[in-house]
């Protein structure tokens, strides 16, 4: 056995005991692996040795992004294959496999690694690697730098992946439809659920590119602040703004949402930006919304969760993500963000979880991303788009499959009376919102 691919082919199933789901495509052109099934393409051997360098995820991720490593065929499928024998294994798959020192068979395994693996060290980090920073987690400064490294790709690019409605959150789908109208329907969900009407005060958290500031504006009357700490997204939110002649309506900001000094407000939307806010703030994060509503006022925190874990003391950030995507991101289960919601004096009136319909939003983000590949690539760089190419594809799988979940909370501060001036009926909006 002297080609690289069954080399390798028949080192992966020592080291993970089970006969490796998809075909190798090596350095050299020498190919195995079961036929028909999607093919890894190891394009260097210098994959091998991020790998060998950091076992799992993050190794894996280096590769990709620098090129060595690619799926052809269905990309979809090819992940999920690789991702049941790295993650959902109890032995913890390919990292603890190349993880341990006990058993002698793996550490045969490891040392034929080495040597297909070629020359030490091992490769630097690709450049799209965010670069660790001191001191504590989710800072204002801290949160700026880690906020300007996902939004600050470029306004361009994100009008390829997201497609006109520049919404980068999950559409709300009914039968059939298009993006831009599952978009339009859960910013027109959203103001419904809020009971939004003509004169009321809205802000918006984390408002990207102004898309539920404008349609708030324009379909429901309100007069709109909107917040993000993206100059990129700030700048492309006032110029739309202004060609919509809605300046007297929306006002766009580069702000903290911990610097918001100008409540009450009648209501307040957050959707997709509470995932940056991090465990450690999440309960002044509920604190400070709940101060800048009025009485009565009503909150609709749309936020991605994850399942809980046996013991949450272990739960880990996903290295890819971190490193690449969204720094210093945090999930947590719907439970905990209901729990510290109402710790914040909230009263949690409604929970829709729309897991599937993220699902749906990231395989037509993938698809916008893969038709207009060479575009974002110039806009970009090669490697910028085989992050997010991976990363929207490996997300979809993760709400397919119940890893990861959406749910939006529809939240009051109740009057002192304990009145919440919503309707005894619950759900009222959906008799008119088309779902």
């Amino acid at each position: 056995m002297s080609d690289a691919a069954s080399r390798l082919a028949a080192l992966a199933e020592d080291l993970l005991g089970v006969p490796f789901p998809v075909r190798i495509r090596a350095w050299d052109g020498s190919e195995a692996g079961p036929p028909g099934a999607p093919v890894l393409i190891v394009r260097h051997r210098r994959a091998l040795r991020r790998l060998a360098w950091k076992p799992g995820e993050l190794g894996l991720a280096r590769a990709w992004v620098a090129g060595e490593l690619d799926v052809e065929g269905d990309l979809y499928e090819g992940l999920d294959l690789l991702a049941g024998l790295l993650w959902e294994r109890d032995d913890a798959g390919l990292r603890g496999a190349l993880r341990s020192v006990r058993d002698p068979r793996l550490r045969s395994a490891a040392r034929e690694l080495l040597r297909l693996a070629g020359p030490w060290p091992p490769p630097a980090p690709p450049a799209e690697e965010v670069r660790r920073r001191s001191g504590p987690l989710h800072t204002k400064q801290r949160d700026r730098q880690a906020i300007s490294h996902h939004y600050d790709v470029g306004n361009d690019f994100y009008e390829l992946v997201l497609g006109p409605s520049m919404v980068y959150s999950c559409a709300y789908w009914t039968d059939g439809g298009t993006l831009e109208e599952a978009q339009y329907d859960k910013l027109e969900l959203i103001c419904r659920k809020l009971a939004l009407k003509e004169g009321d005060r809205l802000l918006d958290v984390g408002c990207g590119w102004g898309s539920m500031a404008m349609h708030a504006a324009r379909h429901h009357g309100a007069t709109v602040v909107g917040i993000t700490l993206s100059s990129e997204q700030a700048a492309y939110a006032r110029k739309r703004v202004a060609d919509e002649g809605l300046t007297d309506r929306v006002e766009i900001r580069v702000q903290d949402y911990r610097d918001v000094r100008d409540g009450p407000y009648d209501v307040i939307s957050s959707i997709g930006m509470a995932e940056h806010v991090g465990a450690v703030g999440y309960r002044a994060y509920a604190d400070t919304l709940y101060g800048l509503l009025k009485p009565g006022g009503r909150l609709l925190n749309h936020q991605i969760s994850r399942r809980p874990e046996p013991r949450e003391e272990e739960y880990r950030v996903d290295p890819f993500i971190d490193a690449y995507v969204f720094p210093d991101g945090e999930l947590a289960p719907i439970g905990r963000t209901t729990a510290t919601l109402e710790e914040a004096g909230f009263e949690v009136r409604d929970i829709e979880a729309i897991r599937e319909h993220y699902a749906l939003t990231l395989r037509r983000w993938v698809a916008n991303l893969e038709d207009h590949w060479d575009e974002a690539v110039r806009l970009t760089s090669p490697a910028r788009a085989r992050v997010w190419r991976l990363y929207m594809a490996a997300s979809a799988l993760a709400f397919e499959r119940n890893r990861i979940g959406v749910n939006q909370v529809l939240a009051v501060r109740t009057h002192g009376s304990g009145t919440s001036g919503l309707p005894l009926r619950s759900r009222v909006w959906t008799e008119n919102s088309g779902s």
